[in-house]
């Protein structure tokens, strides 16, 4: 368990340092750290599943300006890690995670906190013109971060095991059908902020056209994916072929 722990200590803080180092990539979402933890932990499939359920919760997670937003990328790794050892599912993954998430934000900060300290030994070096000196510093910056990441993420694997036997044998199994059904609402919850975003009201008949579809028709959400492409490419058409016909008119 300790080679995995590092992977998933290596991954976490990879993808914190990715909108610092390599612009922001997107690395650091759920629906990519969760898969790679769930790969490292040998079930793919229930990373997937996990990161999908985070991404609707934390897709309006985004950092602007001083903000310091929820640590997603500890809140995905916590949540794989405990619906795979525990086998509760991502519905109880999901409502362990954002708790998790919200905690170790403040290691985040504490990054910062700690960064802060060496601008002073930066502006004495900037005065002395020591370029290496600052550019070490930097660098130092960036370990600081990279720490902030791997340390709790290492002792969320590291640990997961002996923690989820200790919740196993004490949470009783009410309290785990209530976690699994906030695990849900959150969900839903994630889902309705997207739709509050993107939703006209032109577009609800499609939306409900679809819900439709898969509800009471059987039709995945493949399915409807696809079919909803080509509906769009039909309707396309149509409207260039009236353009067309309307500009031949005059």
């Amino acid at each position: 368990m300790l080679v995995q722990a590092l992977l998933i200590g290596l991954i976490a803080g990879w993808a914190w340092m990715d909108s610092r180092i390599f612009g922001d990539n997107m690395l650091g979402r759920p629906i990519v750290v969760a898969p790679l933890v769930g790969l490292v932990l040998g079930d793919f499939t229930t990373g997937v599943i996990v990161g999908g359920t985070l991404e609707i919760i934390f897709i309006g997670i985004v950092g602007v300006g001083a903000t310091i937003p929820a640590d997603v990328i500890t809140g995905a790794v916590a949540g794989t890690v405990f619906a795979i050892v525990l086998g509760k599912g991502p519905e109880v993954a999901a409502t362990l995670a954002v708790p998790i998430s919200l905690f170790t934000v403040q290691l985040k900060n504490l990054a910062k906190v700690i960064n802060s300290i060496w601008i002073n030994k930066a502006d004495k070096y900037a005065e002395e013109g020591n370029m290496t000196g600052i550019e070490w510093l930097h660098r130092g910056g960036y370990v600081v971060l990279f720490l902030s990441a791997f340390i709790p993420n290492f002792i969320v694997a590291y640990f997961g095991v002996s923690i989820s036997e200790t919740v196993t044998n004490v949470i009783p199994s009410w309290l785990t059908a209530g976690l699994t059904a906030g695990g849900g609402l959150l969900t839903a919850i994630g889902f309705a902020m997207i739709m509050q975003m993107i939703l006209k009201k032109s577009l609800i008949p499609y939306f409900i056209g679809g819900f439709i579809l898969s509800t009471y028709f059987g039709l995945t959400i493949t399915g409807v994916t696809v079919l909803g492409v080509l509906l769009v490419i039909i309707m396309n058409q149509i409207k260039q072929e009236k353009e067309v016909s309307n500009g031949q008119s005059f």
